[in-house]
């Protein structure tokens, strides 16, 4: 197991990270981003947001490479980053809905 130092600049970084995806908002904009490539009006659109606020999030995202985007003519559309974002959200989808073992100590 590799061990970080507390003043590691990793552990700051990763803080950050889930910082980010610690607000609900910025979530579930991300968890829409997770399939398919999406523009800021169909995410505003799916979670009941404006424009405006999911685009402020979405420059937040893609500044954390959280989330990255690609313009098609007048639309950009935004996707997750990479294969280790999707993977870290799909896991933990996951692992919240296995039922309880029992054996939390």
């Amino acid at each position: 197991m590799t061990s970080y130092p507390e003043s590691d600049p990793a552990i700051a970084q990763l803080a950050d990270l889930f910082h980010l995806l610690g607000d609900p908002t910025r979530l579930r904009i991300v968890l829409c981003c997770l399939h398919t490539p999406i523009a800021v009006s169909d995410i505003a659109g799916g979670l009941q947001l404006s424009s405006s606020l999911v685009s402020h999030h979405l420059r937040l995202l893609r500044a954390a490479r959280i989330v990255k985007s690609e313009r098609q003519g007048k639309q950009v559309f935004y996707t997750a980053a990479d294969a280790h974002i999707s993977g870290v959200l799909s896991d933990m989808l996951e692992h919240i809905a296995e039922p309880a073992s029992g054996n939390e100590a």
